[in-house]
C-alpha cells in the first residue's frame, strides 16, 4: 500500500510548480470557504471589474490616457447604478409586495379548480389531501408576505449592509480598474521566479472567466430586457419582476429556465386561463429560451472550454451548496479551471513493477 502511494506520488508531485500550484488553489478555496461572507464587497467588486475591463481596454486601444478611460468606464458604472437604484429597485419592490398580498386570493380562486383533481384522479388524491395542501400553500405564502412586509429597508441590519456594498463596492471597481496593473505585480512578486506552469494555467483561466463573467452579463441584460418586452407587450401582469427572473434564471443552465417556467406559467394561467393569450405567452418564452440557448448562447460563448452537461450540473451543485449566488456564477468557470489543471498538470510516467522470473 504504501509503495502505491509512493508511486502516485511520485507521479504527480515530484514537480515543484506543481506542489506550489496546487497549495495555491488549496489556500485559495479555503480562503474563499471560510471568509467569502466577509469578503463578498471584494469578490463584487472584482466581478465588477472584470466586467468594465473589457471597455477600458477598448477606450486605450484609441490612445486614450488610462485615467481617463477608467474615470469614464467608472462614470458609466455609477450612472447605471443611480439608476437602478432609484427606480428598477423600487418598481422590483413593489412588485414582489403585490405579488405576495395577491398570492392568497389566488389560491382562492385555483381552489375549485384544484378540487376537480380528486374527482378525475381518484387514485391519486383525496379531496381531503388537495385541502390540506390548500391551506399549508395559502399559511405559507400568508407567512412569507409578512416577512416581505416587515423586513424592509427600515431593518438596520439590512441597511447597514446595503449602504456598504454602496459605497465599498463602487470604491472596490475604480481601484480594481485603476490599479490593475500594480496589484497584478504585486501578486506575482510572492510567487516563484519559475512559474511557467501558474502563468499558463493563469493566463488561460483569465481569459476564460473575464469572457465568461462578460459573456453572462450581456446574455442576462439581452434576455431580461426582450422579456420584458414581450410580457410588457402581452399585458402581463408583474412584466418587470418576472423578466429579471428570466434574466437571472440563465446563470444557472438548464435548471434555471426550467424553473422559471413555473411562476411564468401559473401567473399567466391565473391571468388569463387556458386562452389564447396563455398560449401566446407560453409560444413567446419558448421562443425567447431557444434563441437564447441555440443563437445568443453559442455567440457569447464560443471560446469556452467545452464541458459536459453532466459536470455543468454537479459544478453547479457543488459550488452553489458551498458559496451559495456566487458559487452557483462562477461554477462554470470553476469547473473549466479544474479541467484546465487537470489537463496541464505535469505528471511522469507510471514506474512498472519489477518482475522476478525464477529460472
Amino acid at each position: 500500500m504504501l509503495n502505491v502511494l509512493r508511486s502516485w506520488i511520485h507521479r504527480y508531485f515530484s514537480d515543484e510548480e506543481a506542489v506550489v500550484l496546487g497549495v495555491l488553489l488549496v489556500v485559495a478555496f479555503a480562503t474563499v470557504l471560510t471568509l467569502g461572507h466577509m469578503l463578498a464587497p471584494v469578490i463584487a467588486g472584482l466581478v465588477l471589474a472584470y466586467l468594465m475591463q473589457g471597455l477600458v481596454g477598448a477606450l486605450e486601444r484609441i490612445k486614450l490616457p488610462h485615467l481617463i478611460a477608467v474615470w469614464l468606464v467608472f462614470l458609466m458604472f455609477i450612472g447605471l447604478l443611480t439608476v437602478c437604484m432609484l427606480f428598477l429597485a423600487p418598481l422590483m419592490w413593489q412588485q414582489v409586495l403585490t405579488l405576495f398580498n395577491e398570492l392568497p386570493r389566488m389560491l382562492v380562486e385555483w381552489q375549485s379548480l384544484l378540487l376537480l383533481l380528486p374527482e378525475r384522479y381518484p387514485q391519486l388524491l383525496t379531496e381531503v389531501q388537495v385541502l390540506r395542501g390548500i391551506d399549508f400553500i395559502r399559511g405559507e405564502v400568508g407567512r412569507y408576505g409578512q416577512i416581505m412586509l416587515t423586513s424592509s429597508l427600515s431593518s438596520l441590519p439590512l441597511l447597514l449592509s446595503l449602504m456598504i456594498y454602496l459605497i465599498l463596492v463602487p470604491i472596490l471597481v475604480f481601484f480594481f480598474l485603476k490599479d490593475r496593473q500594480q496589484i497584478n505585480d504585486w501578486l506575482s512578486g510572492y510567487l516563484p521566479h519559475e512559474r511557467g506552469l501558474i502563468t499558463q494555467v493563469a493566463q488561460e483561466m483569465n481569459v476564460q472567466i473575464a469572457n465568461y463573467i462578460r459573456g453572462k452579463a450581456i446574455e442576462i441584460l439581452i434576455c431580461g430586457v426582450v422579456s420584458y418586452a414581450v410580457f410588457a407587450a402581452l399585458e402581463l401582469n408583474y412584466a418587470a419582476l418576472l423578466a429579471m427572473l428570466v434574466g437571472i434564471s440563465v446563470v444557472v443552465p438548464y435548471i434555471g429556465a426550467t424553473v422559471v417556467t413555473i411562476p411564468i406559467a401559473l401567473i399567466g394561467l391565473f391571468q388569463w386561463g387556458l386562452g389564447d393569450q396563455f398560449i401566446y405567452l407560453m409560444v413567446a418564452y419558448a421562443i425567447i429560451q431557444a434563441l437564447d440557448g441555440n443563437v445568443l448562447v453559442p455567440l457569447l460563448f464560443s471560446e469556452a472550454v467545452n464541458l459536459h452537461p453532466v459536470a455543468i450540473i454537479c459544478a453547479v451543485l457543488l459550488f452553489g451548496g458551498l458559496w451559495g449566488f456566487w458559487g452557483v456564477f462562477f461554477a462554470i468557470p470553476l469547473a473549466t479551471l479544474f479541467k484546465a489543471v487537470l489537463y496541464a498538470w505535469p505528471r511522469r510516467p507510471a514506474t512498472l513493477p519489477v518482475v522476478e522470473h525464477v529460472g
